[in-house]
């Protein structure tokens, strides 16, 4: 193990240490936590099992929060970082050490999502309900066009590097603080760090350790912001802490593999109802 592998784990070790010493320090403030039911339990577990697949977890996870209303619009993206940080640092753990990527790069894009995430919070904290139902909605329907132009072939499948240098090196961090920023506004990563990489020429299984090390720093960093406002619901967030980690060790152990184009066309369905419920909510608030 290198410097910077080791650098890799401490920040995590860190990160997940905060987000326990936060979270409970804003569960005594709270006067709303309460113990997730089995469904909230059930999605965390479902969310995360395909997340540690490669489908991502946030657009899922919105889309049955909307459908079964159980968590108010502002609270979403909260909810996400809160309740899915546990199975981000578990799927990192699990794929850094399966997947040999340049250490270099992924310590210096983790950081920088980090940073992104943490900036992005505070601005997330501030928005009124409506503005975060138009900024998801918006993302909701380009994650979606992104996972048909997947599933078509529109976009490329990547090369076979496992580094980046110069200027591509450069262009990997400064997106990636950008999709750690957006994260925090409940726009998941996984999609657009993938294609990023494919474009710059990286091996397919190279995004994976990238990022899921992102997400797995810049959740509980971004989860501290959340802590601090209260932007959250305690139940869900619960739940998918809970299921989540069930859905990630079956998946990455016991599973491995699926289907996956048929189950992106299952997800781009379910982020379609999730986008158009989003615009039409907030079309609502504006009259």
């Amino acid at each position: 193990m290198n410097a910077a592998q080791i650098a890799f784990y401490v920040c995590i070790g860190l990160a997940g240490a905060a987000f326990i010493v936060g979270g409970i320090r804003a569960a005594r403030r709270s006067t709303t936590v309460r113990l997730p039911t089995p469904f909230e339990l059930l999605i965390g577990f479902v969310t995360d099992f395909f997340d540690t697949l490669g489908i991502g977890s946030f657009a899922p996870t919105t889309a049955i929060y909307k459908l079964r209303r159980l968590v108010p619009d502002e609270l979403i993206p909260g909810t996400l970082n809160v309740g899915h940080t546990p199975a981000a640092i578990a799927e990192a753990l699990i794929f850094v050490t399966t997947i040999l990527v340049d250490p270099l790069l992924l310590v210096t894009v983790v950081v920088s999502a980090a940073v992104g995430a943490w900036l992005g919070a505070g601005i997330v904290a501030r928005l009124p309900r409506r503005a975060i139902q138009i900024t998801m909605g918006v993302a909701l329907l380009i994650a979606g066009t992104v996972f048909t132009a997947i599933n078509m072939g529109a976009l490329p499948g990547g090369g076979t590097a496992m580094s980046l240098g110069g200027w591509k090196f450069g262009l990997a961090v400064g997106i990636n603080f950008i999709l750690g920023a957006l994260m925090s506004a409940g726009i998941g990563l996984y999609a657009p760090c993938m294609i990023t990489l494919a474009l710059l020429g990286m091996h397919p299984l190279a995004a994976f350790p990238i990022m899921m090390g992102a997400c797995a720093l810049l959740q509980p960093v971004a989860s501290l912001r959340f802590f601090q406002t209260g932007k959250f619901a305690w139940g869900p967030s619960l739940g998918l802490a809970c299921g989540g980690i069930f859905g990630v060790l079956i998946a990455a152990y016991i599973v491995k593999s699926l289907p996956l184009i048929a189950l992106r066309w299952l997800v781009i369905v379910v982020i379609a109802y999730a986008a158009f419920a989003m615009l039409r909510s907030a079309a609502k608030a504006r009259s």
